[in-house]
């Protein structure tokens, strides 16, 4: 009889490498983590993730008669501040589970909440005035897809408000960060889940997403103006802010600004 070794489970960086992998590894973990979610928001923001959400919400200033769209919605935070202020709002994300937990909070009904890919939004061009999106474009697996979807169903000159980790360019404090975000996710995966790489999805995540100044244009690229980015946290986090420009004319050019 032949031994065959157990299978093993594999390394976080070659799970994530491929967007097929990426994919599949976010809804696995973000399925696994919902019942956790918002004390892991609170453990690793040191207490301030709400305090950042209520910024994302004065920035973006939803009014009575927009069409919101949070996506990523998570537990719901961003999608009932902006109901808080009479939006009319759509709270969108991958896990079912997630979304379960936001109809909880969300007694009132007052959003309407779906499981969804925001790499395909069920949502006609033009439908929405203010796009939100927490922690979420880091996660996608094609984040070109995801921007010209987000641009597709904002009608123009609606907005894009989204609240990411970031990559500092200081090597030191990068180094600083990502060995915090590394230490305290492992121990918290583990004592959570019994999963150290559960949290250490973090700092692996961020190797690959665009730095705050290079997400610019990239929005740029897809079509956005008046592009910009906040600091958070001394810019550890960024608020990214920009606005869907005009349709580019049939047979406009395709250089770098066509892109």
């Amino acid at each position: 009889m032949t031994w065959t070794p157990p299978h093993k489970t594999p390394r976080l960086r070659d799970a994530i490498a491929t967007p097929a992998g990426k994919a599949a590894y976010v809804r696995r973990l973000f399925a696994t983590i919902a019942d956790r979610y918002d004390l892991i928001t609170v453990v690793l923001s040191f207490g301030l993730d709400r305090r950042w959400k209520r910024r994302v919400i004065r920035l973006a200033a939803p009014g009575p008669s927009d069409r919101v769209l949070d996506l990523a919605c998570g537990t719901g935070d961003l999608a009932l501040l902006a109901a808080d202020r009479g939006a009319r709002v759509v709270g969108l994300d991958l896990v079912p589970a997630m979304i379960g937990k936001a109809r909880q909070r969300d007694a009132g009904r007052r959003t309407r909440l779906l499981a969804g890919d925001m790499q395909a939004l069920p949502f006609p061009d033009g439908a929405f005035d203010l796009v939100t999106v927490g922690y979420g474009l880091r996660n996608v697996s094609d984040l070109d897809r995801a921007l010209a979807e987000i641009r597709r169903v904002l009608r123009p000159g609606g907005r894009l408000v989204s609240l990411d980790f970031t990559r500092p360019r200081q090597p030191a404090l990068w180094a600083a960060y990502r060995s915090y975000l590394t230490v305290v996710g492992a121990a918290l995966g583990w004592l959570l889940h019994r999963d150290p790489d559960t949290y250490r999805y973090i700092p692996e995540s961020l190797r690959t997403f665009p730095h705050a100044d290079a997400l610019v244009e990239r929005l740029r690229r897809h079509g956005f103006v008046d592009a910009g980015w906040r600091r958070v946290l001394g810019g550890l986090l960024a608020i990214h802010l920009a606005v869907r420009g005009p349709d580019r004319p049939a047979g406009a050019g395709h250089g770098e600004d066509a892109a």
